[in-house]
């Protein structure tokens, strides 16, 4: 078969770059799209070259990619994919958009909905600043184009792939489409276990409003006798700074190994976002190290709480102060019953090896159904050509 693998943007690497090089490694002699790439590591692509559409060359596309949201799924379906029999996307939000004929098969993987346009619409208008006025209205009206662009599309989709249960059900409301659930790839054999740990917590992430960076630094200076680390970088870096006390350390943007000395060393990881699936809470967890996160969103499927077979961290119910210095107090209390042991081999579970099988298994069972459909639709026009031959009999008509 020809394939045609669709990427929406090749900017920087992240989890979504990591699952578009496994599936690589699974059609290594596919072709490879994408919106737009300036990505700079290229070690994801396997030195494959990228085919990208206009938005490559228009005006400040590198750095402003974004501002041209709205001309994304135009510039999607301009993408020429009629000479493949197997389109794959992997796709955040818009890959989803390419036009496939009736006997081409698509199948989609989806890290997320667009988020921005649905159930954190509200919080996008406030971060922007577009809660009242003529632009609210016309960014309110974008939106909603958008949602429903991003929902037509999947109805050509042949088998539509979720990242984590939480992205599934979110897609149900927005697609009504049942969606498999295949865990994004973690290389757990980048991180080394490591049962020493110091008497710090480590945050890590971009530091952008729906991470609740600004939530954990608050909870740890009403704890000053704990010591925080942050690392990470992002628009919200300057208020987060302006915010911490003595008893928190920001570094910023720091290199692979400074982050994975941190992890394996960190006394346990913290996160406080609504996670769609959350990969550097698994690679804490790769190290030995347990984890503190939000109970809500991809986090349920990643963390193993105390009071379960084999723990690997504990929840906190509520984004407040108060519950997250309850589930820091709790995990201080039995923090016992976690094991080095048990963290590795909850993160095993989500190795490369482990995505690999579970996306080809899931691509050639969508092969072979679609070959069944045909098979079982050439039998029904054969059966209904008899009947007209019969009808044409008895009507003496030719």
């Amino acid at each position: 078969m020809k394939v045609a693998i669709v990427h929406d943007w090749l900017v920087a690497p992240g989890g979504a770059e990591r699952a578009l090089e496994q599936i690589i490694e699974c059609f290594p002699d596919a072709d490879l799209f994408s919106l737009v790439d300036f990505l700079a590591d290229r070690k994801p692509l396997r030195g494959k070259p990228v085919t990208t559409s206009f938005i490559q060359r228009l005006p400040f596309a590198r750095r402003h990619y974004r501002a041209y949201l709205p001309l994304m799924t135009h510039a999607v379906e301009r993408l020429d994919l009629s000479v493949y029999d197997l389109l794959i996307t992997s796709s955040p939000a818009l890959a989803r958009s390419v036009p496939a004929r009736p006997d081409q098969r698509l199948v989609s993987f989806v890290h997320s909905s667009m988020r921005f346009a649905w159930d954190l619409q509200h919080q996008s208008l406030r971060e922007a600043h577009l809660t009242h006025g003529p632009k609210s209205w016309a960014a309110r009206i974008l939106l909603h184009y958008l949602r429903g662009r991003e929902s037509q599309p999947a109805n050509g989709v042949d088998r539509l792939i979720a990242d984590s249960h939480f992205v599934a059900r979110r897609l149900m409301k927005t697609c009504r489409l049942d969606a498999a659930v295949i865990a994004p790839p973690v290389d757990v054999h980048q991180f080394e276990l490591c049962a020493r740990k110091e008497d710090f917590y480590l945050t890590a992430s971009r530091m952008v409003p729906y991470k609740r960076i600004d939530l954990i630094v608050e909870t740890f200076n009403a704890t000053p006798h704990r010591r925080l680390v942050v690392i990470g970088d992002g628009a919200e870096m300057v208020s987060i700074r302006a915010k911490a006390g003595t008893n928190v350390t920001i570094l910023g943007d720091q290199p692979f190994e400074v982050l994975k000395d941190h992890l394996q060393r960190a006394r346990a990881f913290v996160c406080a976002a609504e996670e769609d699936f959350g990969i550097v809470a698994l690679e804490a967890q790769a190290c030995g190290t347990p984890v503190i996160a939000f109970g809500k969103g991809g986090a349920l499927e990643t963390v193993v709480p105390i009071g379960e077979a084999h723990p690997t961290g504990v929840y906190f119910e509520r984004q407040t102060v108060v519950s997250m210095l309850d589930a820091i107090d709790r995990f201080e209390r039995q923090r016992d019953q976690i094991t080095p042991a048990a963290c590795r081999a909850n993160a095993e579970r989500f190795s490369p090896a482990v995505f690999r099988r579970a996306f080809m298994a899931e691509v050639t069972r969508t092969i072979a159904a679609a070959s069944r459909r045909r098979t079982a639709v050439g039998a029904a026009d054969m059966v209904e050509g008899d009947h007209v031959g019969d009808l044409c009999m008895l009507t003496g008509r030719r």
